[in-house]
């Protein structure tokens, strides 16, 4: 069986050693998962050019189980998908797609990786949180926050007016947001959990004003720690890394495209851990 992340820039995916690993662990010999280079407007061709999927007629061992996806596609699937989980609805992205009888199947698995990275690291249900950014994971962060059992937020962007499919996410989610811009981060700085989904280095700018929360959940993971990740350690906060989330989510994808249940999330820990570990001794 194949399996893939596809995605642009992909180079840096911690994809293919997480999902390899599982199935060495595993001992699924035969399956392999490879990285592509996929930007919105080659998506649809990739999909359409991908050869056989599991279930199809006359697909065999070599058969595609399933793919995952990272920016800028997530979105960019949706219209390209034959069925899609509730979850994928109402986050407005898939990071997932599953072929089952010949069909594509969208599901989020990122909101899992939410739920089970702060689980993992003692972070009490929150009774208020704010969310820095609006992107796709942002969004993602809202549903796990809800399912939480948390019914309002705040989201702090740069630019209010581009907010609006986050805004339309917490509408499907049930969730009351306000949106507010960066400038006005003091003044949530008092919340239970603040969930970073800046891209790198972006959230280090408020490493001083974030210094007090009491817990930090930062979707960066390399380089790790980042500045607001430190200084909320150094206050006696809890942080979550972003490593944790992709973990999860990825065990979540190797259960879904394989269908056992029993997946050896150590051996996927170690692995990923010593990739990240060689990276920064090379660029050290």
């Amino acid at each position: 069986m194949r399996a893939a992340v596809m995605g642009s820039p992909i180079g840096h995916s911690l994809s293919p050693y997480l999902h390899r690993a599982a199935y060495q662990a595993m001992g699924l010999v035969g399956w392999s998962y490879e990285a592509f280079e996929c930007d919105e407007a080659r998506l649809p061709g990739l999909l359409a050019g991908l050869g056989p999927v599991r279930g199809q007629a006359g697909a065999g061992e070599d058969a595609w189980a399933g793919l995952s996806l990272t920016m800028p596609l997530k979105r960019a699937v949706l219209p390209l998908l034959d069925t899609v989980s509730e979850t994928a609805v109402e986050v407005g992205g898939a990071n997932t797609v599953l072929f089952r009888d010949g069909r594509r199947h969208g599901d989020n698995t990122d909101v899992y990786g939410i739920e089970q990275a702060l689980a993992e690291a003692g972070v009490p249900a929150p009774r208020s949180a704010a969310v820095l950014g609006g992107g796709a994971t942002a969004a993602s962060a809202l549903a796990a926050l809800r399912n939480l059992g948390l019914y309002s937020a705040t989201l702090l962007v740069r630019d209010r007016a581009r907010a609006g499919e986050t805004v339309a996410v917490a509408e499907r989610l049930g969730v009351a947001l306000a949106v507010e811009t960066f400038d006005k981060l003091d003044a949530f700085t008092g919340v239970d959990l603040v969930v970073s989904t800046l891209p790198g280095g972006a959230a280090d700018a408020f490493a001083g004003r974030l210094a007090r929360v009491p817990a930090l959940f930062d979707v960066i993971y390399s380089p790790w720690p980042t500045d607001a990740a430190a200084a909320v350690t150094a206050g006696g906060g809890i942080v979550v890394g972003g490593f944790e989330m992709l973990l999860h989510q990825a065990v979540r994808q190797v259960q879904l495209m394989t269908g056992v249940a029993e997946v050896p999330v150590g051996a996927m820990r170690a692995a990923g851990e010593a990739e990240i570990l060689r990276r920064a001794v090379r660029t050290g």
